[in-house]
């Protein structure tokens, strides 16, 4: 069996396409599974480093508010589709599996013009722009969460799985893991991250906890900036002198399940991925959703493990920061709490997610 995995430029969408070709490899290692994207930074740095060739296409995120950029995006995805076309025809796939983002539209087209079948998964309750156009070429479209299928017209094609996470955030053991990345086995480890990006919000609670915990006997800081703060950050506190031994500050957290296993909290925004990250290592959170998503849905993929009482949510607000720091004060002065919240945690989580795509897709892609 050949696949073809597409959907890119960022972790969100990457590593839950990661997944199910990882998902296929071990059930079928002589199966072959490419990997096609637009090849921005991420892409390069992820990809091949979890073992998939990365074949790159021309693509461009759409615009709707400028004719001119619309007529460049159209331009590029049939340019992009080209290219996809001329890979594939050498690869002959018997199967495109996307996760979204524009770079999927042009793979997914050409996958559709050579007959290949067609999967699409949405991370999100409220699905993008690439996966409602794309729907009508598949043959089943995967949710990581039931709020997003009233937005699908043909409902016979949904299937409810939850997001796709790597089988490395499975099994893990916190104590060997801690050992493995030198942290004191009795540490109170808190963990502060952005995505791949990084944001403005995540980043000022992230420097609070820094300075709140510096250089603090039985405390450990993890911190990803995203790559778009890391260098800022860096000379700010080159220039102060600040550098704590027990806060470990890192533009791109790219071990993640290690990182969160040795985590007694996660404070993170709530997209899809982080959501189902933090839930299948079975971590307590503090969820602090981003404002600036379509239909709130980060508030909502907060709120489902939440209602559970394996999260707090803090809304951003001039008190973020200092309301992070009062949770945090609280669950360390408690730390029954943060284990009853692991097991709520770990409740929610998608455990069957990929067991879920892989079987519907083994059977009906002929």
């Amino acid at each position: 069996m050949r696949i073809v995995l597409t959907g890119g430029a960022t972790g969100g969408h990457i590593y839950p396409a990661l997944a199910i070709g990882d998902a296929f490899r071990e059930r079928d290692p002589e199966c072959e599974v490419i990997y096609i994207a637009s090849g921005n930074s991420l892409e390069k740095a992820i990809i091949p480093d979890k073992g998939y060739t990365l074949y790159e296409v021309e693509s461009r995120p759409l615009d709707r508010r400028n004719i001119k950029k619309i007529v460049s995006t159209l331009s590029g995805t049939l340019r992009g589709r080209s290219q996809a076309l001329k890979i594939m025809k050498k690869f002959k796939p018997d199967v495109v599996f996307s996760t979204g983002s524009y770079v999927s539209v042009p793979v997914v087209l050409a996958g559709d013009k050579l007959g290949a079948s067609i999967y699409l998964h949405e991370q999100n309750g409220f699905p993008g722009v690439s996966n409602r156009f794309l729907a009508r070429f598949a043959k089943r479209v995967f949710l990581g969460f039931e709020s997003a299928r009233e937005h699908f017209a043909d409902q016979d094609k949904i299937v409810y799985s939850g997001n796709p996470v790597r089988s490395e955030f499975s099994g893990r053991s916190r104590l060997n893991d801690r050992r493995n990345l030198g942290i004191p086995e009795d540490d109170f480890v808190i963990m502060v991250f952005g995505g791949s990006l990084g944001s403005e919000m995540t980043n000022a609670v992230g420097e609070a906890v820094a300075r709140e915990y510096a250089d603090k006997p039985g405390y450990t800081v993890i911190w990803g900036t995203g790559s778009m703060y890391f260098e800022d950050i860096q000379q700010k506190f080159a220039a102060e002198g600040f550098a704590p031994s027990n806060v470990r500050i890192s533009a791109f957290i790219k071990n993640m399940p290690e990182m969160l296993s040795a985590a007694d909290l996660s404070i993170s925004r709530s997209g899809a991925l982080s959501t189902a990250e933090t839930t299948m290592e079975g971590r307590a959170a503090i969820f602090i959703p981003s404002p600036n998503v379509t239909a709130d849905h980060q508030y909502y993929n907060a709120k489902a493990v939440a209602d559970k009482g394996g999260a707090f949510i803090v809304r951003e607000s001039e008190s973020t920061t200092g309301d992070v720091l009062r949770i945090i004060r609280e669950l360390d002065s408690d730390r029954n709490q943060i284990r009853q919240m692991e097991k709520a945690s770990r409740s929610t989580a998608p455990v069957h997610a990929a067991e879920i795509i892989y079987n519907t897709i083994m059977e009906t892609y002929r």
